[in-house]
Formats: structure tokens, sequence, C-alpha cells
């Protein structure tokens, strides 16, 4: 277990229409859909009732989101839900999702076709396979680890799939081979405090 100390709130962006299709977004910049707002909302609904229930102010938490649009639209609809201004916190572009490559755009029976090789490898060791173009899970996490363990100030992140795994890794000790495959929900937010792992 980390010794991480300011508490961390971590949401994952709401579902897009390439997370219903099973398309590799990475680092393309995909819309929410729908379902995806509801999403944000409720997890904006939910984290301003456990604000109010622990007393806390939005105002002592460093408010901050990838830059893809997808994590900035579920950031502003979550603010939104909690009456706050919703354009008011800050990107990091060390938060984009892991990249993979000319990969993007495809789903893995297509990539299966195009590079039989290629999905293998990533099938056999999916922590340290770099897609062409792209990162690893391995080279994520070396990615957020100086992010995650320079946090000064409690914190709201609104980010991605891979980076939650790879977080989720360093706090909680997940045994590396797991770590690409925890499953992440859209619908629910991270919370690390106390040395403990909760969802809300």
């Amino acid at each position: 277990m980390s010794s991480l100390k300011p508490t961390l709130y971590l949401i994952r962006h709401g579902e897009t229409d390439w997370n219903v299709e099973g398309r590799l977004q990475g680092q393309k910049d995909i819309h929410l859909n729908a379902r995806g707002r509801k999403q944000a909302a409720r997890n904006g609904v939910e984290l301003g009732k456990h604000f109010h229930a622990n007393g806390l102010t939005p105002a002592g938490f460093d408010w901050v989101a990838s830059p893809l649009i997808r994590a900035r639209d579920t950031m502003e609809i979550l603010r939104g839900e909690i009456g706050l201004v919703r354009e008011d916190y800050r990107t990091d572009p060390v938060l984009r999702e892991i990249s993979f490559g000319s990969w993007e755009g495809e789903t893995l029976p297509e990539v299966k076709v195009r590079d039989p090789d290629g999905h293998a490898a990533r099938k056999a060791d999916k922590w340290r396979f770099v897609p062409p173009a792209g990162e690893s899970y391995e080279i994520l996490s070396a990615r957020i680890r100086p992010w995650l363990f320079g946090l000064e100030r409690d914190t709201v992140c609104v980010a991605h799939g891979g980076i939650t795994r790879v977080v989720r890794g360093m706090l909680e000790g997940v045994p590396i081979p797991e770590v690409p495959i925890l499953d992440i929900p859209q619908d629910r937010i991270y919370l690390w405090r106390d040395g403990r792992a909760e969802w809300i």
C-alpha cells in the first residue's frame, strides 16, 4: 500500500461511442455520448453529496483534468452539478490516456486481422507490450508516477481508464499482470484517502 498523503478523487470520463464500439481511443479526441453525460452528472451529484456529508469545501481541492475533450466535458458537467463554475479547473497533459499509436480507432478484432503478431504479443504481455508508435502500461505507469507522488493538495482529477488502472496499481500494490485488466467503471468515483481505497 502507498503512503500518498493527499486525498485523491479520481474519475474516469463518461462513456463515448468508441467505448461502446470497443475502439481503442487512446489519445484521440472523442466526445461523450448521451449515456456518458449522464454518468458525469451522476458523479457530480454523488461527489457533491459526499462533500456535504463530510464537511468538505470544493475550494479546498485542486481540480485537474486530462486535456482530452471527453475528460474536460466530464469535469465540466460534474462541476456544474455541484454548483461550481464549470470551467474553473486546470488541465495537465501528463493525464492523457495511454497511447495506442497506429492502432487508435480500431477494435481489437480489427487489429488481430491487420497485425496478428502484435495482437498476440499484447495478449501475452499486456503490461510491457508497446503498440506501433504507442505506449505500454509500463511506460504509462512511469509517466504518471511523478504526477501522482508529487501531489501536494487534496485533488479531484478526471482522466481515463488506463490512468486509473496504473494509479490503482501503484497505490494498492496490485500485481503487475492484473493492472491492465482492472475494471474501471465510468459511473463511480475512485477515492484514495488515509491509505485506503474506496468507491463512491
